[in-house]
């Protein structure tokens, strides 16, 4: 994790425990830190597909050491591992894919119409 910049989190509750939202609809979050960047700047929404395929190379939400993290995942040889994409930060391990829990299908600026991007 980068030296110089705190941790900004922000907690994400189980959908179905606090909102009317079925827990197959998809849902937006913003990027918070620097983890994912260059290709997810922080202040962007990203919308969040919960039943949507998780393969090599997603943009997934996944629930690891008692936290929602964004990451890419990526199989290697000997398993799978959450990756981000600013060298700063490690890769994560993982034992399958369970840990996914939302696909991102898409990223938008906020406040700049023409400004998005569709990952699926």
């Amino acid at each position: 994790m980068s030296e110089t910049a705190p941790r900004k989190t922000i907690p994400i509750q189980d959908v179905n425990e606090a909102s009317n939202c079925a827990g197959s609809e998809p849902y937006a979050l913003m990027v918070l830190g620097d983890s994912m960047m260059p290709e997810f700047e922080e202040g962007e929404i990203i919308v969040v597909e919960p039943s949507g395929l998780v393969q090599d190379g997603s943009f997934v939400v996944a629930y690891v050491n008692d936290e929602y993290i964004f990451r890419q995942i990526v199989k290697k040889d000997d398993g799978w591992m959450l990756r981000p994409l600013n060298p700063l930060y490690e890769n994560i391990p993982i034992a399958s894919l369970d840990v996914a829990k939302g696909v991102v299908i898409m990223k938008k600026r906020p406040g700049k119409r023409s400004e998005q991007k569709r990952y699926v």
